[in-house]
């Protein structure tokens, strides 16, 4: 997600409101001026709708930038604000989408991206948004045809980025950080956008195990906005890695203040806990569970990663098993929704082996490597898994590529994963 500095974000929504402003100051006038024939009081209604819609987008921003789930639920009022006042207001229909995938709802995305296209064919950002939804449904295929017509509408930052990802999916890392730099080339209309294609090449470059050009991307998009919290947490990351956990401890609280995301404060949670600090460490773990109940609340779809979440840490409470229950639920609903999914085929493998299920584990697991994807924690679960059901060779294989392809991927995983290696010794043997 975009994340601009606070003083721009306020100049932006300041320019963007005086603008809604002004529209509703010049309908409102036009409505008392001119007779209310039926053809005056659409044209109004439309005019109104589309200031509505611009209020939602200005909200949906907010809470790219801010991580307050509570703009969501702004966004989604005005939205439909717009939507009553014109059912055909496209504006409003992409950012209903854009607010699903927000919210990870990505077959309701996926449909009012297509009611959107079908009334506006030419407009880039709506194909990107069943790009995304197809993606995220795991319709990889058709998401990649939806990828090329974007692309023949108009290549540029969007497109690219979109092809950065599904590359990597396919287990292409190389060709997804060559996309990801081409977007970066095409650059943006705002600066926040570069910038989140800078952290995402750091990102793709960490996930390969490359600390050096991680680092480098890192520092680029900081050079640029000194306080984004993407680019602060992936610098947390490679510090990590080199385990130096006061500098990684310092840059996630730097993240985390710039951005509450869950994310950064369960990885804030494990340094800690790598440094021996466990109060902290345990503080940290409530603040994600709390930011994720904060989405829930506020209408977002967070059963993959709160099941990801206590598949791992719930491991280490009182009610670990009514944790783990609640996690091998989550993801099964997760994966009804998902079914292709190689995210949510992921998830589930992973609750059903902290739930015991080694077989249905091990088949769901080899359902979500189907693309070949060089996802370190993903081959890790696989790894783990296999190793559990007796499948040494499947488990030495696994763990061998997780390790070769990031041996830093996990502060939590990485040393336990270099163990069973151990233990399973050279193939053959």
């Amino acid at each position: 997600m975009n994340l601009l500095r606070c003083v721009r974000a306020a100049l932006l929504t300041a320019a963007l409101v005086g603008a809604g402003d002004q529209v509703f100051a010049q309908d409102s006038f036009a409505y008392r001026a001119t007779p209310e024939t039926p053809e005056v009081r659409r044209i109004v209604a439309s005019s109104e709708a589309q200031a509505c819609a611009r209020l939602g987008h200005i909200d949906l921003r907010r809470a790219r930038e801010t991580g307050d789930p509570a703009h969501y639920t702004k966004a989604e009022a005005s939205f439909k604000k717009a939507l009553d006042l014109d059912p055909q207001n496209v504006e409003a229909m992409g950012g209903m989408g854009s607010l699903c995938l927000s919210r990870h709802r990505f077959a309701e995305a996926l449909a009012w991206g297509e009611r959107a296209v079908a009334l506006n064919p030419h407009n880039v950002f709506l194909h990107g948004v069943i790009v995304d939804a197809r993606v995220e449904l795991g319709d990889y295929e058709r998401a990649v045809e939806a990828l090329q017509g974007m692309m023949d509408l108009r290549p540029g930052l969007s497109a690219y980025a979109r092809a950065s990802y599904l590359r990597e999916l396919m287990g292409d890392p190389d060709g997804a950080v060559e996309a990801m730099e081409m977007a970066v080339r095409a650059g943006g209309p705002n600066a926040g956008e570069a910038v989140w294609c800078q952290a995402q090449l750091g990102n793709l470059h960490f996930g390969q195990g490359d600390l050096r050009s991680a680092e480098a991307r890192y520092r680029g998009a900081l050079a640029r906005l000194p306080n984004d919290a993407h680019a602060l947490a992936g610098l947390g990351r490679v510090r990590a890695a080199q385990r130096d956990w006061a500098g990684a401890a310092a840059l996630y609280e730097q993240a985390l203040a710039a951005m509450p995301e869950h994310a950064f404060a369960e990885a804030l949670g494990d340094v800690y806990r790598a440094m021996g600090r466990e109060e902290e460490a345990e503080r940290r773990y409530a603040d994600a569970r709390a930011l994720l109940r904060a989405e829930e609340a506020n209408g977002a779809d967070v059963d993959l990663e709160m099941a990801l979440f206590e598949a791992d840490q719930g491991l280490d409470l009182k009610d670990a098993t009514d944790r783990q229950s609640d996690a091998l639920a989550r993801a099964r609903r997760e994966m009804a929704r998902r079914p292709s999914s190689i995210h949510a085929a992921d998830a589930l493998a992973w609750a059903l082996y902290r739930a015991g299920d080694s077989e249905e584990a091990l088949s769901t697991i080899r359902q979500a490597l189907r693309l070949g994807t060089r996802d370190a924690r993903m081959l890790f679960h696989a790894g783990m898994i296999a190793y559990r059901a007796g499948e040494r060779e499947e488990a030495r294989k696994y763990l061998e590529q997780a390790l070769a392809i990031n041996p830093h991927f996990s502060i939590r995983h990485a040393d336990e994963a270099a163990s069973v290696l151990r233990k399973l010794g050279k193939a053959g043997e």
